[in-house]
């Protein structure tokens, strides 16, 4: 996959990418890092056509929640506004710390996950859509292959 990044408002976020930006408020200026597609699938293992089926919709609410509180930051970020020969440092909703840069071919990273797509608008919300799931490592082993209860 290129590493480029693509910017506007042509591409959707997916169905679990609208859920969880959709419960913000719209006409507040917050950031959000979207996981693509395939990273709900892969990392969160949720996928659209199964995850909001009755028996699993309060389970999948339940996880794009708490990926939404390490995800949203209460102010804009343009993937401009983040320095190539630097770092932003910010606090999500939920007070995780998050650590933002660009590499020297323009792509965003937060916390080592790289950017798919990025400014993405809906209303006053910026959302970058990102290859990855940013989450603190608790929350993260409780997708771990060999987690068990």
């Amino acid at each position: 996959m290129s590493g480029r990044r693509r910017t506007g408002e042509e591409v959707s976020l997916g169905l679990l990418g609208e859920m969880m930006v959709g419960v913000l408020p719209g006409d507040l200026a917050f950031t959000v890092f979207v996981p693509s597609e395939a990273a709900f699938e892969s990392i969160l293992k949720l996928r659209a056509t199964d995850s909001l089926v009755e028996d699993k919709i309060n389970n999948t609410y339940a996880v794009l929640s708490r990926v939404m509180g390490f995800s949203a930051v209460p102010q804009h970020l343009s993937s401009a506004a983040v320095p190539f020969n630097g770092e932003i440092s910010l606090y999500s909703v939920s007070g995780f710390r998050l650590h933002a840069w660009r590499s020297s071919d323009g792509t965003l990273l937060v916390n080592n996950v790289s950017s798919e797509r990025v400014d993405l608008r809906k209303d006053e919300i910026i959302v970058h859509v990102m290859r990855g799931v940013l989450m603190d490592a608790e929350f993260e082993q409780s997708f771990s292959p060999d987690y068990e209860d």
